[in-house]
């Protein structure tokens, strides 16, 4: 029996449907959102502060990615606009210079693994969320691949190299989303028991 939850808006796994499912991408966005009302909740910031004191933490958060969590860096990114392209910041199209920069910078947060999970998972999460949400200036192979992966990823699974890069190579020769889903599954199902997303 399957631990993943079908989307009752595209019928793929949950998570999986993004960028074009809009439930399947808006509960991507809620695994970056949630990570931020954490952080101003143990930051000691009340409900309902002004949005302006919201772009100024969110700027203190993307100059200094290397003291806080990838989810908080990725949602101060959200509340911050790109200098560039005017899109929001790090999301924008490839090539624009300063979204490339903060793309790249994103990288320099913290991971830190959920409890029960192995090694590596929040790391592998984070790359499949930031691939799916800057879908754009990535490969339709690599988009795939990373969407598809995603569910087993917040189940807890975590595949092995040659796991990964066998579904990479499907992927690159034409595997449709309906023929990874029943891998995902079964990667899936070997994710320990109780992990939240």
């Amino acid at each position: 029996m399957t631990i993943l939850q079908t989307c009752p808006e595209c019928g793929c796994w949950e998570y999986a449907g993004a960028p074009d499912c809009t439930r399947c991408a808006a509960l991507i966005d809620a695994l970056v959102a949630d990570g931020w009302q954490r952080f101003l909740t143990e930051s000691g910031f009340e409900p309902g502060f002004r949005p302006d004191d919201e772009q100024a933490v969110a700027a203190m958060v993307a100059e200094e990615p290397d003291r806080h969590p990838w989810r908080v860096v990725d949602a101060a990114l959200d509340r911050l606009t790109c200098p560039d392209c005017g899109s929001r910041w790090s999301r924008g199209p490839a090539g624009c210079p300063a979204c490339d920069l903060a793309d790249g910078h994103r990288y320099a947060a913290i991971e830190v693994d959920r409890a029960g999970v192995p090694p590596g998972n929040e790391h592998a999460i984070r790359v499949n969320v930031a691939v799916v949400r800057r879908a754009h200036a990535h490969s339709p192979a690599e988009v795939l691949t990373r969407r598809a992966i995603l569910p087993a990823l917040l189940a807890g699974a975590l595949p092995t190299i040659a796991e990964a890069q066998r579904i990479g190579v499907l992927a690159k020769r034409g595997i449709t989303y309906a023929e990874l889903a029943p891998m995902v599954a079964e990667l899936a199902e070997r994710a320990p028991t109780g992990v939240e997303p």
